[in-house]
């Protein structure tokens, strides 16, 4: 089951959150009742899961359903993305995604909630969390550089938005290009295919993506150019650093991340390239959730 949640974002942007599974009641006396805006009550500790560039809130349903039995787990699908408003003239700036999770966590009544984010997610998690530690209690970063990536990679994958052939006949045709024939792609990987074939819609002509590629590229903008150590060392929550051993955050950035950070764990997860929690569900579990059982604990 996935059950909407509409959320009014930073600037009056209507966003879409979800929530994957009847969460159990709990008779925890250490635990309150906490109304959200649909008058409904909720005892349990939350999590905001925030997916990366280009993704959407149904990537982390498998997620969410194994979190929901201990948790209050809520995905948000962030501006621009999945079934969220996408304005063509709204700010697309780190600002204003942070704001959008700012403005979630109070209006479900999440807080304090540990976020999940992966890739621009993450950044977004550890950002708000340096400008709001009432809010956050934990973190848990998948995939996400704190360096700056600079230029060339902004224009490499402006080449890469160009390079996709679309509109595709077909969702196989997505699942192929994207698995097998897209030249990011070292060897044919299934899971890539399905990670791009959910945020594909169909048009009069064919499938195309549910975003705008400009509007990602606006996104990513206002991040790559710049490091974040800065806020990084901000953040006070306990925080889990987690890469995929073929990912795109090297072990050795991630290891000096968990130095930076002043209550920081690793974790990486074998198998596993920059969509950890997708490629390897299982062994993602296996990785994040002693962290989140220390958390409800403390």
């Amino acid at each position: 089951m996935a059950r909407r949640i509409d959320v009014t974002g930073a600037g009056g942007v209507r966003l879409a959150a979800w929530e994957f599974g009847d969460p159990p009641k709990t008779d925890r006396p250490d635990q309150t009742d906490r109304p959200d805006q649909t008058g409904r009550t909720h005892d349990l500790p939350g999590v905001l899961l925030l997916h990366g560039l280009m993704g959407r809130a149904s990537h982390w349903a498998p997620t969410a359903r194994w979190l929901s039995a201990r948790h209050r787990a809520v995905a948000l699908d962030q501006r621009g993305h999945g079934r969220s408003d996408k304005p063509p003239q709204a700010a697309y700036t780190r600002d204003a995604y942070v704001g959008d999770v700012e403005a979630a966590l109070e209006q479900l009544r999440l807080g304090p909630a540990v976020l999940v984010g992966h890739a621009m997610g993450a950044l977004t998690a550890w950002q708000l969390a340096a400008k709001r530690p009432d809010l956050v209690r934990g973190l848990v970063i998948c995939d996400m550089r704190a360096s700056a990536l600079g230029a060339a990679s902004q224009h490499t994958w402006a080449e890469w938005f160009r390079a996709w052939p679309v509109p595709f006949a077909t969702l196989a045709d997505v699942r192929k290009w994207f698995g097998e024939d897209d030249p990011w792609v070292e060897r044919p990987n299934p899971a890539r295919g399905e990670f791009y074939a959910e945020v594909m819609a169909e048009s009069p002509d064919g499938w195309r993506p549910v975003f705008d590629p400009g509007q990602m590229l606006r996104s990513r903008e206002t991040w790559v150019y710049d490091a974040h150590w800065e806020e990084l060392a901000q953040v006070r929550c306990p925080t889990l650093v987690v890469r995929g051993l073929d990912g795109e955050l090297g072990r050795a950035e991630a290891q000096e991340m968990v130095r930076v950070l002043p209550d920081g764990r690793y974790a990486e997860v074998a198998d596993a390239g920059h969509l950890v929690h997708y490629d390897q569900p299982e062994a993602w579990r296996a990785a994040i959730e002693p962290f989140l059982d220390t958390l409800r604990d403390a």
